[in-house]
């Protein structure tokens, strides 16, 4: 059905009317902020224009940026070799400032005025889950980046695909295996656990903690904290005080610093540490006072990884930006990656029919990136998993599977 004929795309647009006003002043383009438009009676000469809403303040203001630099890196790259079905590629990003409020607003703005020919993801499962349903509501393919939580796949959405090899409740598969594996006697015993109230910060650590659970290991502290959380000193006494082996942090940035930073106040000193998100950061380190030897984390992405994309993603980006991308960079940069793959494939990039066509060639095929090669369930669920990752000697190295390691795990975690 196209979007002209749809009853429910003709109120959201007389819905996004108001919304677009508000959003305008915050418009950040990574090209140029001209010509935007549908590709209905576009020229060859016209760009392809892409809408984007990312939280570049607020709680997710850090990921956020690094998933803009990853787009942006995208777009550069792209034109540079020649754009998109010949065409030149321009990128029309809004800051949503971390509120899942105002991301509806962005992409009802960004579809419905400004008629954007594609559309790509946030930062964040809050985010993602209410923007995916405003691209499902319009019919347009919607990638994303960052939205790796169970209740993402779950919302029945027939147009989203997550551009990372695995969702957050399996990140740490092989770390709970590789635990689960050590001797009685050798592994840890109790584990602590403090998350964010977050789907996908939640989703990471609840996956290893009941995966742990189940192996016979104690959960001994299970704490949740509001996003804007910024004093720890409580749950990292409560940490502290049950002495567990191991503590594992369901976290976005911010957050991991904070406690990890109040734990080190309290000389608390776990035998294993592990934080999502956070140590991906390349400010990490610093932030925590370069304390990080031993400190594991699940990625979906390592720098070194030899995929022929890949190799030239990490010399391109690291000769524009002075330092090797990150994960959420190379999310994103896969995000340009598997939209390009369909529109050149398919042959369109524009709303309406198109939309759909390209829909249905993501679900039927693979496609090659940064991360390695992608493919998908009918929820948009990838079908692979993710690396565990540990700072040894200083540098973040993979340790887990075996088949991957750049180091030997290490174990028990120096004290930090």
């Amino acid at each position: 059905m196209s979007l002209a004929t749809a009853p429910r795309n003709r109120r959201r647009r007389g819905l996004a009317a108001g919304a677009s006003l508000a959003a305008a002043a915050l418009v950040l383009t990574a090209c140029s902020d001209d010509g935007a438009g549908s590709d209905e009676g576009a020229g060859e000469d016209d760009p392809i224009v892409i809408g984007i809403s990312l939280p570049l303040t607020g709680d997710f203001s850090e990921p956020g940026k690094g998933v803009q630099r990853g787009y942006e890196a995208w777009a550069q790259f792209l034109n540079e070799d020649g754009g998109l079905l010949g065409r030149q590629v321009e990128l029309k990003i809004l800051d949503d400032q971390s509120n899942a409020d105002r991301v509806v607003q962005d992409y009802e703005a960004l579809i419905a005025q400004d008629q954007v020919d594609l559309v790509f993801g946030p930062f964040s499962t809050r985010l993602v889950v209410p923007s995916a349903r405003v691209a499902e509501e319009y019919g347009m393919l919607f990638v994303e980046p960052a939205g790796a939580a169970a209740e993402v796949f779950e919302q029945g959405f027939e147009n989203l695909f997550y551009a990372a090899p695995a969702v957050a409740d399996d990140h740490y598969n092989y770390l709970a295996d590789y635990i689960l594996a050590m001797p009685d006697g050798e592994r840890p015993e109790t584990v602590a656990v403090a998350s964010m109230d977050d789907p996908f910060a939640q989703g990471t650590a609840y996956g290893l903690r009941d995966k742990l659970a189940d192996g016979g290991l104690e959960i001994v502290v299970d704490e949740v904290y509001p996003p804007n959380t910024t004093d720890f000193a409580p749950i990292a006494a409560k940490i502290d005080d049950s002495d567990a082996d191991m503590v594992i942090g369901g976290t976005q940035y911010q957050d991991a610093v904070n406690l990890i930073v109040s734990l080190q106040q309290l000389d608390y000193q776990p035998e294993m540490a592990a934080f999502s998100t956070a140590p991906t950061n390349p400010e990490f380190a610093s932030a925590i006072g370069d304390k990080t030897e031993g400190i594991l984390s699940p990625t979906g992405y390592t720098e070194t990884a030899s995929y022929p994309s890949n190799v030239e993603f990490v010399e391109r980006y690291t000769e524009l930006h002075g330092n090797p991308p990150g994960e959420d960079e190379a999310n994103a940069y896969t995000t340009g990656q598997v939209v390009a793959a369909a529109v050149e494939a398919v042959g369109c990039a524009e709303q309406g029919e198109c939309q759909q066509q390209l829909v249905d060639w993501l679900h039927s095929n693979e496609v090659d990136t940064v991360v390695g090669p992608l493919s998908w369930d009918e929820t948009g669920k990838p079908q692979g998993a993710h690396l565990i990752q540990q700072y040894v000697d200083g540098e973040i190295q993979i340790v887990l599977p075996e088949d991957a390691m750049e180091a030997e795990l290490v174990f028990p975690k120096p004290a930090w």
